[in-house]
């Protein structure tokens, strides 16, 4: 047995809370850390849970310690707002708790990024993404992996406007997705999860790994 403690950020969302799942079934942990907005109502041993205020990572930057860092965090400019206020939480805070970690002298990290992520996007969102990932990669870690998933498949506890028909296209065509094109193959949000422990299991120097490279990591993935 290996006694880790990992560290989440996003516990509450699809890749988040379906990777703490993962994270209290594997031997590898036995110490699990939760940064939340408010009470996940979740308890097991493993598990402490801290309510903070993500405006002010610096109150509970002396929190962030331990082995392995996983940032799932993300939300969509509905629920955000505006442009601006999901570059906040999507990029600055992902960046900001990265930098925290770095200090406290956390030895791994994953992060969920996207698909097609580029800071010199037209795309909003990816430009986000992609200023995130430059920013995640100032630091150093002993292991870093920056995930990139296609569209994710899963139950979400909240309903997004128009994901429900893109999955079922996914789920037809994915399968006709060959080559190159094969990252764009739709995932399921477990999957993902699976391979950003496995990813934080092993030596690497690779950083980015996109959907099609998480899926096969996924398949060879044991707790």
């Amino acid at each position: 047995m290996v006694n880790k403690t990992a560290l989440v950020f996003g516990s509450t969302g699809l890749v988040g809370n379906l990777l703490l799942k993962e994270l209290l079934a594997s031997d590898k942990y036995d110490s699990i850390k939760i940064f939340v907005r408010k009470p996940a109502e979740i308890t097991h041993p493993k598990i402490t849970e801290y309510i903070v205020n993500f405006q002010n990572v610096a109150s509970f930057e002396d929190k962030i310690k331990g082995d392995d860092l996983f940032i799932c965090l993300g939300t969509t400019i509905k629920k955000a707002g505006s442009i601006k206020i999901m570059e906040e939480i999507d990029c600055d805070l992902p960046v900001s708790i990265t930098s925290a970690a770095c200090k406290n002298g956390v030895k791994r990290l994953a992060v969920v990024s996207s698909i097609g992520a580029n800071h010199s996007s037209s795309n909003y969102y990816l430009k986000i993404k992609g200023k995130m990932e430059e920013g995640i990669m100032k630091y150093y870690f002993e292991n870093t992996a920056i995930v990139r998933p296609s569209m994710l498949l899963g139950e979400r506890k909240e309903k997004r406007s128009g994901e429900n028909a893109g999955k079922i296209f996914m789920k037809i065509f994915s399968p006709l997705l060959y080559g190159k094109m094969k990252k764009y193959r739709s995932i399921q949000a477990r999957d993902v999860a699976k391979a950003m422990i496995s990813l934080l299991s092993r030596d690497q120097v690779k950083t980015i790994y996109e959907s099609d490279e998480l899926q096969l990591i996924a398949n060879r993935y044991k707790q």
